[in-house]
This record gives C-alpha cells, sequence and structure tokens, in this order.
C-alpha cells in the first residue's frame, strides 16, 4: 500500500474518532481535498468493514465500526452491507425486496445474492405477513416481528386462529361467573395461571377479548363495584344475554379480537377480511 493512501485511511480514522456522532461528508473534502486518494481510502475502510456509512438528512455520514462489529461482518461485499443496513434501518416491521431495490439502488441479481449471504450468517431472517401471505419481509435476525407483521397472538403462521380465540373468551367468562366480577388484571392473571396456552398474552390481548364478550352480550362493562374502585373497569355476566339465533351475532366484526386495529386500507382491513367475505356471501 502507498504511503499517501495509508497516510490518508489514518487520518479518516483519526477525523471519525473525533466525530463520534458521525463524520460529515463536507468535513472529509475539507480536511483531504484529494479527493482520488480520498476515495481510494473510503473504499478500503469500507471494503475491511472498518466504516460505516449512512445518512443523515440529506447529508452522508462516517462512522469508524468497533472491532466486535467489524469481525460480525467480516468478509461481506459493500453491496451486502447496504441491503444490510437498509434491513437494519426497517426494525422489525421488515422489508421487501421492491423497497430493498428502491433503497438500495441495486440490481435484483445483487439483492438476491446480498440476502443470501445475510441470510447464511445468520445475520437476517425471513417472515411472512400475515396481510400477504406470499409476500416475505427482511428484518435483523435477532429481532421479534411486530404485530402488523404477524398478526399477533391471535394468529399462528399467518392463520387467524379462531378455535384458540375462542378457548380463551370460554376461559375468561368461566372466571368472570365464579368469581360474580373482576377487573382486567384479575382476568388476565388468572387464564396466565390456568397454563391453557403457553402464548405470552398481554392486558392488550385480554382488553381485545373482553371486548369481543361484551359485543356478544356474554358480559358487562362496569365502573368498580365490591372490592374494586369506582373508577376501575370491571366485568360481570351479562343480565341479559343476546340469543345465538341474533341475526347480528354472525356479524364477523362482533366477535373479532383485533377490531380496534381494523381500519380501510389498513393492514387489517374490511377489503382483505375472508370472514367479512364469507357472512356477505351467506
Amino acid at each position: 500500500m502507498a504511503s499517501g493512501l495509508a497516510q490518508t485511511i489514518n487520518k479518516v480514522l483519526d477525523l471519525c474518532r473525533a466525530h463520534a456522532d458521525g463524520l460529515p461528508q463536507k468535513v472529509l473534502d475539507e480536511e483531504i481535498p484529494d479527493l482520488e486518494l480520498l476515495s481510494q481510502a473510503i473504499n478500503f475502510l469500507l471494503s475491511k468493514q472498518k466504516l460505516v456509512v449512512f445518512t443523515q438528512g440529506d447529508n452522508i455520514v462516517y462512522k469508524e465500526q468497533n472491532t466486535e462489529v467489524a469481525v460480525k461482518f467480516k468478509g461481506l461485499t459493500s453491496e451486502d452491507m447496504l441491503v444490510y443496513q437498509s434491513i437494519e434501518a426497517a426494525a422489525n416491521q421488515g422489508i421487501w425486496t421492491a423497497d430493498l431495490k428502491r433503497r438500495t439502488n441495486l440490481q435484483q441479481p445483487q439483492i438476491n445474492k446480498a440476502l443470501k449471504n445475510l441470510e447464511g450468517r445468520s445475520l437476517v431472517k425471513a417472515v411472512k405477513t400475515v396481510t400477504n401471505k406470499n409476500r416475505k419481509v427482511y428484518m435483523l435476525f435477532e429481532l421479534t416481528p411486530s404485530r402488523e407483521v404477524t398478526g399477533g397472538a391471535w394468529y399462528t403462521e399467518q392463520d387467524y386462529d379462531a378455535e384458540f380465540v375462542d378457548v380463551v373468551k370460554q376461559q375468561c367468562l368461566q372466571f368472570i361467573t365464579k368469581q360474580g366480577l373482576a377487573d382486567l388484571q384479575a382476568i388476565a392473571d388468572a387464564i396466565r395461571k390456568s397454563g391453557i396456552t403457553q402464548v405470552e398474552l398481554g392486558l392488550e390481548e385480554f382488553k381485545q377479548i373482553m371486548d369481543t364478550l361484551v359485543l356478544d352480550g356474554d358480559v358487562d362493562e362496569t365502573m368498580g363495584g365490591e372490592t374494586y374502585s369506582s373508577d376501575t373497569v370491571c366485568y360481570r355476566v351479562a343480565k341479559s344475554r343476546i340469543p345465538e339465533t341474533s341475526a347480528l351475532t354472525n356479524i364477523p366484526c362482533g366477535i373479532c379480537p383485533v377490531l380496534r386495529e381494523c381500519q380501510p386500507g389498513g393492514l387489517i382491513s374490511p377489503e382483505t377480511c375472508v370472514y367479512f367475505d364469507q357472512w356477505l356471501s351467506f
């Protein structure tokens, strides 16, 4: 390696260390006016995984890669790293190949090769989305997909698990019937302790179940009572149950646990609801 290039490489690294929040391209151009030498130094550092390039607004910014991360990415090409960084930016929402192509300006064969390399090293993974089973999104290997991608606790392998929902509903109803009155936390604690499911259900999921039970007419929502304060939302068995033969009870919206997330044009929407289509064709 020529001494001039070696000096430029060291200067780039020194500048990166002096700008811990990121070294702007503008500063690099001012400090190293020889653009050809600067370009060679940047390409060398990127190829050795010793430098990270990203954008802040409209500015290109560089940071020195730490040793641990450099070892992790050793042997990857600049195209691999460009794809990786785009996937990393998508977080647990994931990104599909069309968006990768647009963000990286790489051709599809280059993206496919990069994805194969990254998947082979367990750096990224492909996840099917609940809204489109034929479309895969890519995210970092260690991330848990968001609810928007998987559909949440009520979906199993991208399919709505109506049987599981019904089991949880019946357990909640039995507990309320036995207790007479219970708040959401008490219901959640009881169902978790029952061991009926290994799926981790949060209060949000139990609220969805209780909302469907209220809409079904199985339970009534009330404020406080017995040992609960007046500002606590509680549930008791409905005094007047809705007959099972009611025409309204077959509307899928009335028993949908993700009703609150359903909106026209959304990931969960009336347009893509197969249950709604079945009901309309009845």
